[in-house]
């Protein structure tokens, strides 16, 4: 399981008399008006009936006749029959009346045709009805205050992986033509035909995935690549401006706590001998133990424990090396074998002085900063990591130096055998493998993004209304979702349990693309108001499963193009959703707030023309969120933001079609984001009241929006 952020809120039921209180609610903030709605509409979702209220406000009058027709397919136990999760049924939104199409916030071209009885389709921005526009030139990156205007943009693609809620389907090798999207998986994307024709479960404003934005369409220049205050850049930018390639950039090592602490650092110290202990520079022990074992003709895992100890002394009855070495005994003699490519990533891990010679900050809290690297330097990192060689990075107390860090060292990786472990290592193994036998070219742009208060908008008073939306059950964010804008499912930890045993979304998303490991070295832990951004990191292998049927399905090859910077068109945004001790906390307008805040921090772009976003069940499996809850709030973040949403339920049928419908109805409602928050906060305030009995969300808007009968 990922390594979470646990939620601090310990949120009480709302009991059914405070709901026709006039007191202050810290989740209703309008004198409670939302919650004597609330009342009335969980009494009509529990009997099948809304009572009538004189006190409902103008905005909500409504006939309780016209909505008792909109509760006809609800059982008197509150709990949908046919329109559970959103599933088509007499009274779902397939009743719209006829539309004559959609048109979003800055759309102008006609769409696609509609699945729906006589709608035409809505349209999007930058797209003929005949399918995307031709790619614009490359571009990607992450901005922010951090970085200057030829700083690195966030209109870069991202990788991603299933859900931390849902298996996934093996997933085959994704490639692409440099000036096509073409090649995504067939097997998993909806035919243009199928989409179009009508519809069993009524009709969609969805658009096709063609329709999606990504990269290639996104017409951003970068620029020269530039350093500044807040962005590092531990290449020489004359040199690579002048196109001569990376090469690293002079500096000088700086031991403080603004800064990584290097292994190779003169002020990295350690005690050595047994009668008289003297204080010995900790690299001279570190380099000979490597160096005698980049000497080698194969390596055994013992002879990489015993250099490992030698650095770290007191860990010596701690740590266990029996993972590596099951997976070395189960591993045949090859190209790929083990003992033979310990020493070659030990002779990668000695050249860290030559390759590394910038000091490299901390991307610590509340401060908006970016660090831009080679691939190849990145490899050097992760292979004294792999060496466990970084000083101050292995005690985890609250007291410990690096306590708000992820850890780095591979050392809990080594230990406690596991079939997850096998196949972890395995693709780290495969990393080493590849990087050792030719050394990558690429860039990679690491950004913490921040956002202030000022920053967010009023959710009471957001105007903006529903933006374009692709869902589809089968297919993956990393495969279907690339060139977009690509959410990692992530702890505030980043990385989650990587080095450990965990293997859900965020897990594996690190462990196929390994160079996203680095980001622990130097991220500290995500607040509420902030996000990481990476862009330009590879991905190496290919997988199938999930958690314990995850396996590690041999390397794949990257086909994506690389922008100005040298950095592959992959964008990959981690967005930390709050980990709730008990479901019930998530109902909670606090709560939900703090989610939209941290979706529309990740959403956010900085330039005018930006891909869309590919996402799905954020924070909905170890992390306890609600599915239908949390999709209605990726949509009103990414309406905010103004950029198309591709949502994969992962096999989730059910939520699929319900969330289809329940965007139709938002779409041809014209609902803004502002009255769907007043209606999540009615929402909550009814699923409080109702206590244990789950209030479906896509009912609860259903009968509040319904075309025929609006309430608003």
């Amino acid at each position: 399981m990922a390594e979470g952020q646990s939620s601090n809120s310990s949120m009480k039921m709302l009991k059914p008399e405070l709901l026709h209180s006039g007191k202050k609610n810290s989740d209703v903030a309008d004198g409670g008006e939302s919650s004597k709605r609330s009342r009335e509409m969980t009494e009509g979702l529990q009997t099948g009936e809304l009572h009538k209220s004189k006190e409902m406000s103008v905005d909500r009058r409504n006939n309780s006749e016209q909505i008792k027709q909109c509760l006809s397919d609800i059982n008197p136990d509150g709990k949908a029959s046919s329109v559970q999760a959103g599933c088509s049924s007499p009274g779902a939104p397939s009743s719209a009346p006829s539309s004559t199409g959609t048109s979003y916030p800055g759309h102008s071209s006609t769409g696609h045709s509609s699945t729906g009885p006589s709608y035409s389709g809505p349209s999007y921005p930058g797209h003929s009805s005949t399918g995307p526009s031709s790619p614009g030139p490359s571009s990607s990156g992450p901005s922010s205050s951090a970085l200057s205007s030829s700083g690195p943009s966030s209109s870069a693609p991202s990788s991603s992986v299933p859900s931390s809620s849902e298996p996934s389907s093996s997933v085959p090798s994704s490639s692409e033509p440099s000036s096509s999207w073409d090649d995504v998986s067939a097997t998993h994307v909806e035919g243009a035909e199928a989409v179009r024709k009508k519809r069993e479960d009524g009709p969609s404003s969805c658009c096709l995935l063609e329709d999606m934005k990504r990269i290639p369409q996104c017409d951003n220049k970068l620029g020269r690549l530039e350093f500044s205050k807040t962005h590092t850049v531990l290449v020489d930018v004359n040199i690579f401006n002048f196109g001569a390639g990376p090469l690293p950039q002079d500096g000088r090592d700086v031991w403080n706590s603004d800064f990584v602490k290097m292994p190779y650092s003169q002020s990295s110290h350690m005690k050595t001998g047994f009668a008289m202990q003297t204080n010995k520079v900790r690299w001279e022990v570190i380099s000979k133990q490597l160096s005698s074992l980049s000497k080698k003709t194969t390596a055994s895992v013992n002879d990489l424990e015993e250099a490992i100890i030698k650095y770290n002394p007191k860990y010596k009855s701690q740590w266990s090396f029996d993972a590596l070495s099951s997976l070395v005994k189960a591993n045949p003699k090859g190209d790929n074998y083990l003992p033979k490519l310990f020493p070659k990533i030990a002779e990668l891990a000695l050249r860290l002085p030559e390759l590394v010679k910038k000091a490299v900050p901390l991307l610590k809290r509340g401060h908006p900063a970016a660090i831009t690297l080679s691939q190849t330097q990145i490899a050097c990192l992760l292979a004294n990591a792999f060496f466990c060689t970084y000083p101050h990075r292995n005690a985890s107390g609250p007291k410990a130096e690096y306590h708000n860090y992820p850890s780095i060292n591979f050392t809990s990786l080594f230990g406690n055998w596991s079939s997850r472990k096998k196949q972890k290592l395995r693709a780290i193994m495969h990393y080493f493998q590849e990087v050792t036998a030719k050394e990558p070219t690429g860039l990679v742009t690491f950004e913490r993004h921040c956002l202030r208060d000022t920053d967010f908008p009023n959710w009471r008073s957001c105007n903006k209304k529903m933006h374009k939306l692709h869902v589809a059950s089968h297919g993956t964010i990393e495969n279907e979702g690339k060139g977009m804008l690509q959410v990692d499912f992530a702890s505030s930890w980043i990385g989650g349990g990587v080095l450990g045993s965990g293997l859900v979304q965020e897990e594996i998303l690190f462990i196929i693309n390994p160079e996203l490991i680095v980001s622990r070295l130097f991220t500290e832990r995500l607040g509420d108001k902030e996000c990481l951004i990476v862009t330009g990191s590879q991905q190496f292998s290919n997988y199938s499963g999930f958690g314990d049927t995850f396996q590690w399905e041999g390397p794949h090859e990257e086909r994506l193009n690389r922008d100005e910077w040298a950095r592959l068109q992959r964008q990959i945004v981690a967005i930390d959703a709050l980990h709730f001790k008990h479901r019930s906390e998530q109902f909670n307008m606090i709560n939900v707030t703090r989610e939209l805040n941290k979706a529309y921090c990740g959403f956010k772009g900085h330039r005018p023309n930006e891909p869309d976003i590919a996402t799905g069940n954020w924070g909905c499996g170890a992390f306890n969120g609600d599915k239908q809850l949390k999709a209605v709030i990726q949509l009103m973040a990414a309406a905010q933001a103004k950029r198309g949403l591709a949502f994969f339920t992962f096999e989730d049928e059910s939520l699929k079609q319900g969330l289809q419908q329940t965007h139709h109805l938002l779409v041809t409602e014209r609902t803004t984001v502002e009255k769907l928050f007043r209606l999540l906060e009615d929402y909550c305030a009814a699923q409080q009241a109702s206590g244990s009995v789950r209030v479906d969300l896509f009912d609860f808007i259903r009968i509040n929006f319904s075309p025929s009968r609006s309430l608003l």
